[in-house]
């Protein structure tokens, strides 16, 4: 429960600005509060993956100890505001993430970009990142008993994605395209009501660590692949013993099955509702 509240503090802080047009402020709010409540939980954390650098406070950066300095050993994952744009526009599906794993036993990654794929419960075995996305969309239809051309795919809607929508499109599944959001996005495979079956693309990595704890909960799956935009990032990585051309599966995302993951909506999504302001007070809703 005091993760929980790490991301309510988050939540509560960055809905005040939902609507507003000011993604920056709305991060800092996020960012702010979940660092003052982080100090209050009896834990020796670090952020092993996240949004920031040392040199760009105030985000939670890599590195970054979290914690009273007390407690067990762990690696953390967050985003304090996932959906920054989401907030500032007041769309659908924005979050505060975190997740926490024993030391050791989450990727430890720069903020760059990842190629993923996701699946709930009911595919989970049946997905290959390297394979055509046609097998991996008739795979998923099989293992849902579903006709191809009722699997809905989500992807988010970005020009780098054009080749891979035309695919899905070609293949005959549907698509459900998002502005932002893809931990959310890919939580969403794991349950039927959201009329999800299948999250592609290309998205932050931060993000992909965040979403295989989620699914690791909930008994979906997710594999990734590290997307090194300049020779910077490749050094980046290899100071960091990662091999960029390495598939990543579920066990080299988030080692074992004793991880935490911790989301609260900031608005309204399909299943979390966001904070709701009555007055000096807020609700929120957690998972």
């Amino acid at each position: 429960m005091e993760l929980v509240r790490v991301t309510e503090a988050a939540a509560l802080s960055s809905a005040r600005w939902m609507g507003r047009g000011k993604k920056n402020e709305a991060d800092d709010a996020a960012t702010t509060a979940m660092r003052k409540v982080f100090d209050t939980v009896p834990m020796r954390g670090t952020v092993v993956i996240g949004e920031g650098e040392m040199d760009e406070a105030p985000m939670l950066y890599i590195g970054e100890k979290l914690g009273t300095g007390y407690g067990p050993r762990v690696d953390v994952a967050v985003d304090p505001l996932e959906g920054t744009n989401i907030v500032a526009s007041g769309g659908w599906n924005a979050l505060s993430v975190i997740a926490v794993a024993d030391h050791g036993c989450l990727l430890h990654a720069p903020d760059m970009y990842m190629n993923k794929i996701a699946v709930g419960p009911e595919a989970v075995g049946q997905i290959d990142i390297n394979a055509p996305v046609i097998d991996n969309l008739k795979a998923v239809a099989k293992a849902k008993n579903k006709d191809i051309e009722d699997v809905v795919a989500i992807v988010l809607n970005r020009p780098r994605h054009e080749k891979l929508i035309a695919e899905i499109r070609e293949a005959g599944a549907r698509i459900k395209l998002i502005s932002d959001g893809d931990v959310a996005a890919a939580i969403n495979t794991a349950f039927d009501f959201t009329g999800v079956d299948i999250l592609f693309g290309i998205g932050g990595a931060p993000e992909g660590v965040l979403a295989a704890v989620a699914l690791k909960c909930l008994g979906g799956e997710i594999q990734g692949k590290l997307m090194p935009q300049n020779e910077e990032e490749i050094e980046r990585c290899k100071k960091m013993g990662l091999d960029v051309n390495k598939t990543l599966y579920m066990d080299d995302l988030v080692k074992g099955d004793d991880a935490i993951f911790a989301a609260t909506g900031v608005t309204d999504g399909e299943l979390l509702r966001g904070v709701q302001f009555k007055g000096a007070y807020g609700s929120t809703h957690s998972l």
